[in-house]
């Protein structure tokens, strides 16, 4: 094997951004390009708080043991791996609940550091659910338990809106000038609508609050890409081989892009020169890569999960899903775009698919498969709306419906059982309970649930059709009759 090492540049004891969300991507992504930039240019200015919300303390107790330090291994296929180190990371909190039930173990800290005038920007990784948003309208759910729970004690917040909003109204109320706020989760316009999410619940606390915050916050839109599977025990393994005892690090893709749209006040790093694609509007870029390549990717997890397929590797060299994602990106994602004049669609198709067979990845549909209902209203369902609107049919994404139909009532074709890891997977499980074995009121009551799917594509008749006869298909005949029906053969 092929392998580089990189290491990290020194500490600096300098603190300027607040990371929210201490997952995998944000180690291995937002991380990396600060990484990179410190290494190139030796300023320590930008050095990261990063705080978990609401997964375990394991993780932030794990990295301050390390000294803040841990490994990327960036795969560009089995044979060829650069293996980063990471510093920049430079202290790590914990606002969750923890094993007994309490809260907030280092809140106090996490909004000191947030209300503290050498903050200067807040970057995101809370995945959608993190926001509190209705996934088809984008209003805040001001009545979820959490966000309630805010609304009554805001200075006690549990949520990322919720720390948001206390950290401002302390800056305001201090007369300190508000941090930049840049949302990195997969959402269309996640910088408008991390702003909606702030601004109302601030309104709930004070209407001079939130004027303050809708006039003088910035909220730059991002779009990011990277593959960055869960670690698995065979991933610690393989880093063990080549020496990695790191119970920190994280594998993913050595392809990496971040597109920000340039609105930082209070000043941001040079990272263009580390790869950063700074622009006017991220719009285009955003659902380009939610549409075809998110899309994409949920298809398959929905479709391959019920047939037993593992990972996105195994699932991608079967010809006739390969054929299906192709389809899909090609004749139903890609004509609904409006994108810059000379990127080629088809090409970038082909690169998504040809990242897809990187097979140094595990990335397992089962993960990829989470939190549907708060994702598929961008990565499916506001595509066929638009074709709709136009004429068109969208025979894939029918598919896609109903193979997530089929998907939330938690068994393989096969009957094998899984658990469904989704908001509203009790909702879910009521439906299927009272509709079992009648295919049309069930697939009537899922397009139904307007927190999910747009009304007008819900009451699109030869669309509910669609999803009733991809869903017979697949039920009673199994995934192969259901590519059939469209024309792909395995």
């Amino acid at each position: 094997m092929s392998m580089k090492r990189i290491n990290a540049a020194p500490p600096s004891g300098h603190i300027s951004i607040v990371h929210l969300g201490l997952g995998a991507f944000h180690r291995a992504h937002q991380a990396v390009y600060l990484e990179r930039y410190r290494q190139r240019t030796g300023d320590g200015e930008w050095g990261v708080c990063s705080a978990n919300l609401r997964s375990s303390v394991d993780l932030v107790d794990s990295l301050r043991k390390a000294g803040y330090h841990y490994q990327v291994a960036e795969y560009a296929d089995s044979q060829t791996l650069t293996l980063r180190e990471i510093g920049v990371i430079e202290e790590t909190l914990f606002s969750g609940r923890d094993a007994s039930g309490n809260w907030g173990r280092d809140r106090d800290a996490l909004l000191e550091r947030l209300a503290a005038p050498t903050t200067r920007i807040v970057t995101l990784t809370v995945t959608e659910k993190g926001y509190f948003l209705n996934p088809a309208s984008g209003e805040l759910r001001l009545d979820d338990p959490m966000i309630a729970g805010d609304i009554a004690s805001p200075g006690e917040p549990r949520t990322a809106p919720g720390l948001l909003v206390e950290a401002l109204a302390r800056r305001h109320a201090a007369g300190v000038a508000p941090f930049t706020v840049l949302s990195c989760d997969n959402m269309p316009h996640n910088g408008q609508r991390t702003r909606k999410a702030v601004v109302k619940l601030a309104q709930q606390r004070s209407a001079e609050l939130a004027e303050w915050i809708d006039a003088e916050v910035a909220f730059p839109s991002s779009m990011v890409d990277r593959i960055v599977p869960a670690m698995t025990d065979a991933d610690f393994e393989r880093l063990a081989a080549l020496g990695v005892a790191d119970p920190n690090a994280v594998v993913g893709e050595a392809f990496s892009q971040w597109v920000v749209e340039d609105n930082f006040p209070t000043g941001r790093p040079s990272w263009e020169a580390d790869g950063v694609e700074m622009v006017a509007d991220v719009a285009p870029f955003e659902t380009m890569k939610l549409r075809m390549l998110n899309g994409s990717h949920s298809l398959l997890a929905y479709l391959g999960a019920l047939e037993g397929v593992e990972t996105v590797y195994d699932g991608i060299n079967q010809p006739a899903l390969r054929a299906l994602l192709r389809r899909y990106m090609l004749e139903e994602a890609a004509p609904t775009l409006n994108m810059p004049e000379g990127t080629d669609l088809a090409v970038y198709a082909d690169s998504l698919l040809s990242r897809f067979t990187n097979d140094s990845l595990r990335h397992r549909l089962q993960q990829i498969a989470m939190d549907g209902s708060q994702k598929l209203p961008q990565r499916w369902l506001s595509g066929a709306l638009e074709r709709i609107q136009a004429g068109q049919a969208s025979p894939c994404t029918a598919l896609g419906m109903a193979g997530w139909i089929r998907y939330t009532d938690g068994q393989e074709l096969n009957g094998k059982l899984y658990t469904v890891d989704d908001p509203m997977a009790k909702q879910f499980a009521e439906l299927h309970q009272t509709h079992g074995g009648q295919p049309v009121a069930l697939v009537n009551a899922f397009l139904a649930m307007d927190e999910v799917v747009p009304p007008a594509l819900a009451t699109h008749q030869p669309f509910v059709d669609d999803v009733v006869a991809a869903y017979r298909a697949l039920t009673q005949d199994g995934l192969n009759a259901a590519l059939a029906a469209l024309g792909i053969e395995g």
